[in-house]
C-alpha cells in the first residue's frame, strides 16, 4: 500500500488544532477509512511527521493536498469537493505533435498546463512526491506511464514527441553538469540507483522517445529523465505536464490526479489549461485534460441491503457528499444520482458508492447481528491432508519452509537444466508486467524454491533436509480461470553425499501414511535434464479406475539426485537428492 507523509504543522494548518495531534489525527483518518501507519519525530529539532497508509486505487490522496482536502470536506470544513474546470488561454492552445515514429516504443501522449502557479518548496517536494508514487503505483515503474513535468517559461511551445535513433539525441538531463548523447546517458544512468531500474524500458531498442520544443531543445527523454533546461523550482510560474504511455486509460487518470491535486495552487484556483495532442500520422487531435464528471445512479434499498443497516435516502446524499461525491435524491425518493468526479478514479461500479456511504456512516456504528443462517465449518480434505503430513514430514526431520509462489522465468527453464524455454513454461500461469525479474511466473513446481533456499542458507551445518507443501499452478482450459491449483509436497536433501537412499526413505514413509500398499506404489526409471543421469526416477501409483477393474498407473511426481550443471546454477557446491509428489489424488 502506498504511505504519504504528513507534517504535523501543516495538518493543524489546514484542519485545525482539534486534529493535530496524533491520537484525533489518527481516529480521523480511521474514520475516514485509513491507517495511521507511523509517526516519526526527527532529533533535534522535534519535528512530527505523519505517515498515512492509503488504499492502492485512491490516486486522489497520494499527495498530502489531496488528502487534506478529503479530509476538510468529510469533516465540514469545506461544504463540498472543488469544481475543475478548463479555461482557454488568451494566446491560443499549446500544441504537442505525435510523430509515427512513437508507435513502436510509446505511442500514447496526453498534456497540460498550470498556469500562474506558486509553489512553496514544500509544495515543490509534494509535486515531485506525488510523482514518484503515481509512477510506482498506477504507472508501473514507468512502464505504463512516465511522467515528464516543466517549467513551461523556459521552453517555447509548439511542442513535438518523436523516436530517434540514440545517437541523434544529445541533451543535458537534470541535474548533470554536461550534455550526453542517449546511448551514452544509458550507460552512465547503469550505476544510478535510482534510475538504473527503469533503463530496461528501452534497452535494445533502435529508436528512443524524445520530446522536442520549437526551437530543438530536449524537454525529456521518456521514461528516464527530463533535460535539465526547464527544470522547475519554487520560481516556476507555469507548469508543462506531459505523460507518455503504452496504456491511455492510465495516462490520462495520471494526469488528471496530477493536475486536479496542485491546480490549488493556481492563482484561478481549480482551473487547467487543455493542450491540443495531434496525431500526426492519422491527424486525429485530442484535447486534454478533459476532466470529465460523470453520474451514476444508485437505490436507497439495495444501499441499505449491502451494508446492512436502515439509512435514509437524503442522509446518504449527505454522507456521499462528504466523501467527495457530490449526490442528489430523485424524484421517487429512493434513487440517488451521483456525481463522480475527475479525481474518483476508483470508483468503477455502484458497489465502489455503497462502499463509501458504509464509510461515511463508520463501520462501527453499522449494528451488529447474527447471520440469519447458522453453518458448522470444516476443513477442507486437502488442507486435512496436508496438515497430517506436514506433521509428520517434520517429524521425520525435515524442516518446512515457505517459498514464493512467483519466480523467474529461468527458474523453472534453464536453471533447472530445461533449455527449451517454450516448452518448460507451457503450462505456466505468466504475469503480465512483473515488477521485478523474479516475479515473471508463478510456480510449476517446488524444487526451485527449495534449491534457493538452500543457497540462502548453505553456510548452514549439513544436512540440510526442507520441505515444502503447498499449492503449484497449471493452465488447465477447462477451468473457468484457465487455471488450477495443484497441492504437492517437495523435499530436499543437501549434504556431502547425495543422499538418495534418505529421499527415498521419506518417499516410503509418505506412502505409508498414505496408506499406500507396498504393491501399489513403485519408482520407475525416468529421463529428466534436471536430475543426473541415472540417478532420476518417476513416482508411479496404481489404482483401479473401477470396482472391478484392471489397476491403472498414474505418474505423481519425481524424484532423483539433481545435475551438478543445475547445482551450479544455484551457487550448490555439494550434492543434493529432492522429491516432488502431487498429493491431491490421495484426499478422500
Amino acid at each position: 500500500m502506498p504511505i504519504i507523509s504528513v507534517d504535523k504543522s501543516v495538518v493543524e494548518k489546514e484542519l485545525g488544532s482539534k486534529y493535530a495531534e496524533e491520537e484525533p489525527f489518527g481516529d480521523l483518518l480511521f474514520d475516514y477509512g485509513l491507517e495511521l501507519d507511523e509517526v516519526e519525530t526527527e532529533t533535534g529539532t522535534g519535528k512530527v511527521t505523519y505517515r498515512v497508509e492509503l488504499p492502492a486505487n485512491r490516486y486522489d490522496l497520494l499527495s498530502y493536498e489531496g488528502l487534506l482536502r478529503a479530509l476538510k470536506v468529510f469533516t465540514g470544513q469545506l461544504e463540498r469537493s472543488p469544481m475543475y474546470s478548463l479555461v482557454e488561454p488568451h494566446c491560443g492552445r499549446i500544441t504537442l505533435t505525435v510523430e509515427a515514429s512513437t508507435k513502436s516504443v510509446r505511442p500514447i501522449c496526453v498534456a497540460a498546463v498550470l498556469r500562474d502557479v506558486s509553489l512553496s518548496a514544500v509544495a515543490l517536494a509534494s509535486f515531485i512526491d506525488l510523482q514518484d508514487k503515481l509512477h510506482l503505483n498506477l504507472g508501473r515503474r514507468r512502464s505504463l506511464v512516465a511522467i515528464g513535468t516543466h517549467d513551461l517559461d523556459t521552453i517555447k511551445p509548439p511542442f513535438v514527441y518523436k523516436a530517434l535513433p540514440p545517437k541523434d539525441i544529445k541533451f543535458k538531463p537534470l541535474n548533470q553538469p554536461r550534455e550526453f548523447v542517449a546511448d551514452e546517458l544509458m550507460e552512465f544512468y547503469k550505476s544510478d540507483l535510482a534510475l538504473r531500474g527503469y533503463l530496461k524500458i528501452l534497452e535494445n531498442e533502435p529508436l528512443y522517445p524524445v520530446i522536442y520544443d520549437s526551437q530543438g531543445i530536449v524537454c525529456s527523454m521518456p521514461p528516464i529523465i527530463n533535460g535539465d533546461h526547464s527544470k522547475m523550482s519554487v520560481k516556476t510560474k507555469n507548469i508543462f505536464i506531459e505523460c507518455t504511455a503504452t496504456d491511455e486509460t492510465k495516462a490520462k487518470i495520471v494526469l488528471n490526479t496530477i493536475v486536479t491535486l496542485f491546480s490549488q495552487y493556481c492563482t484561478n484556483e481549480f482551473t487547467v489549461e487543455p493542450v491540443n495532442v495531434v496525431y500526426a500520422e492519422s491527424g486525429e487531435v485530442k484535447s486534454l485534460p478533459q476532466l470529465n464528471y460523470r453520474s451514476e445512479t444508485v437505490y436507497g434499498d439495495v444501499a441499505n441491503k449491502k451494508i446492512g443497516v436502515q439509512i435514509p435516502v437524503d442522509k446518504m446524499a449527505n454522507l456521499l457528499t462528504r466523501m467527495c461525491l457530490s449526490a442528489q435524491v430523485g424524484s421517487d425518493a429512493n434513487t440517488i444520482t451521483v456525481t463522480i468526479p475527475p479525481t474518483r478514479a476508483d470508483v468503477l461500479h455502484a458497489c465502489d458508492i455503497y462502499e463509501d456511504i458504509a464509510i461515511a456512516f463508520g463501520y462501527n456504528n453499522v449494528e451488529k447481528v447474527f447471520p440469519k443462517t447458522n453453518t458448522v465449518a470444516h476443513q477442507l480434505p486437502v488442507n486435512k491432508l496436508s496438515d497430517k503430513l506436514k506433521e509428520n514430514v517434520a517429524m521425520a526431520g525435515y524442516t518446512e519452509v515457505f517459498t514464493f509462489s512467483l519466480c523467474s522465468r529461468a527458474d523453472l527453464s534453464s536453471n533447472i537444466g530445461r533449455h527449451n524455454v517454450e516448452e518448460a513454461l507451457s503450462s505456466a500461469v505468466q504475469v503480465m508486467n512483473p515488477a521485478t525479474i523474479e516475479f515473471q511466473v508463478v510456480r510449476t513446481s517446488l524444487i526451485p524454491g527449495l534449491l534457493k533456499t538452500v543457497s540462502s542458507n548453505r553456510k548452514m551445518p549439513l544436512p540440510l533436509q526442507l520441505f515444502e507443501l503447498s499449492d503449484i499452478v497449471l493452465l488447465d482450459s477447462s477451468r473457468e480461470v484457465g487455471a488450477r491449483n495443484e497441492r504437492r509436497l517437495a523435499a530436499i536433501f543437501y549434504g556431502k553425499t547425495s543422499g538418495f537412499e534418505i529421499i527415498h526413505g521419506l518417499l516410503d514413509r509418505v506412502m505409508q501414511l498414505l496408506e499406500v500398499k507396498e504393491s501399489d506404489y513403485a519408482i520407475e526409471e525416468a529421463d529428466d535434464a534436471m536430475f543426473f543421469p541415472g540417478r532420476c526416477a518417476k513416482i508411479v501409483c496404481r489404482w483401479s479406475a473401477s470396482a472391478d477393474g484392471d489397476k491403472v498407473s498414474h505418474s505423481l511426481g519425481m524424484m532423483g539426485v539433481v545435475h551438478p550443471s543445475v547445482l551450479k546454477n544455484f551457487d550448490l557446491t555439494y550434492p543434493c537428492s529432492v522429491l516432488e509428489l502431487n498429493i491431491e489424488p490421495f484426499v478422500l
